[in-house]
């Protein structure tokens, strides 16, 4: 069953690493070039023109992966798997249009906030009521209403506060990699390193699934997830697809995501961490991401209480470019961040496990 997390993995990667390349002529015969900020810092102006809507590579990529995984192993598809990638596909068809916009209809703020915030609203509400059906033999469903850190703790919200809630992660943490995607590499790098993390954590969901019975190595500490092996074979497909779009993406980047690749890996992101019982370990794992979305709350709120600003610009990643860092500089440092990240939350991840021994 392993063999499908390796299928994902290397074919996810090798579709970006051959695709790419062809997305990039064919986007830039088009002219479909990434729109510059005049605010923004002066080195990015070279950057005007690069190829954009990159993220069309690692959907298609991941999505083929998942397919061809299945086909290869002659493993059926599960209704978790198929809504982690719907959600994906969901959000990235809201961030293309929101690209093509900026780039075609020349009208540089992209689709009105008010359609924009409609199109994510709808994707998120059709995931979330969708993820409470579908129940397994053992009563799963992909999804619970019971709140989860590193697996559900106990407390219910009803459905209706579920909804609410997955909408408030699926926004939080696809808003969060867009506002992280501002430098050659930056957000896809940090995006590898926390696939590579819910890969391991829904093989050992799997391994110690309840299903699984008296073959666990801990009974008292099992998994009640109903898809586990299917959400790592996701991640897989994610990490090797971004891994393999990471070469043409870092600096100097031959192509960026777009808002049609950042908000699909939000999405993705909250939806692995819905069906994984992760919730709120997803804020730890994604830590940069967080970090990052909390620095633009932070400048916001502060000019707006006493008008003056806390960092030179927000995101952050701009305050060390104007403090004098290299875009290199500032993307390996932040990618070392989000390691620290992953395995804190990692550990933390399996020492729920060992306590409960």
């Amino acid at each position: 069953m392993m063999n499908q997390i390796l299928f994902a993995g290397v074919i996810g990667l090798f579709l970006t690493l051959v695709g790419t390349p062809l997305l990039i002529k064919l986007l830039a015969r088009k002219g479909y070039g990434q729109y510059i900020r005049d605010d923004g810092p002066r080195e990015h102006a070279s950057k005007r023109g690069t190829p954009t809507m990159g993220g069309i590579a690692f959907i298609f990529a991941t999505v083929a992966a998942y397919f061809l995984s299945k086909v290869i192993t002659g493993k059926p598809p599960t209704y978790s798997g198929l809504l982690v990638l719907g959600l994906m596909c969901g959000m990235g068809l809201v961030g293309f249009l929101d690209d093509y916009i900026k780039i075609v209809k020349r009208r540089s703020l992209g689709l009105r906030a008010k359609a924009k915030m409609a199109g994510q609203l709808i994707v998120g509400i059709a995931f979330a009521v969708l993820s409470l059906q579908f129940s397994d033999s053992r009563g799963n469903t992909p999804a619970s209403t019971k709140l989860s850190f590193i697996t559900d703790f106990g407390w219910t919200i009803g459905p209706v506060l579920f909804v609410v809630w997955a909408l408030f992660m699926i926004l939080a943490m696809s808003n969060g990699v867009n506002l992280t995607d501002g430098l050659d590499g930056l957000a896809t790098g940090a995006s590898v390193l926390v696939f590579g993390a819910y890969t391991f954590i829904g093989v050992w969901q799997f391994q110690e699934s309840c299903a699984n019975g008296e073959t666990l190595t801990n009974p008292s500490a099992c998994y009640e997830v109903r898809d586990p092996l299917d959400l790592a074979v996701i991640a897989s497909a994610l990490m090797g697809a971004c891994l393999g779009f990471l070469w043409w993406n870092t600096s100097p980047a031959k192509i960026f995501m777009g808002d049609t690749g950042s908000l699909a890996l939000g999405g993705v992101l909250a939806g692995l961490a819905i069906c994984s019982r992760t919730e709120l370990l997803i804020a730890l794992l994604g830590g940069l991401f967080v970090l990052i979305t909390m620095s633009v709350v932070i400048q916001v709120g502060s000019f707006k209480l006493t008008g003056k600003r806390v960092f030179r610009m927000a995101p952050l990643q701009h305050h060390f470019e104007l403090k004098g860092w290299s875009e290199v500089l500032v993307v390996v440092r932040f990618w070392i961040i989000q390691g620290i990240c992953v395995i804190v939350g990692l550990g933390l991840f399996y020492a729920g496990w060992a306590a409960d021994k």
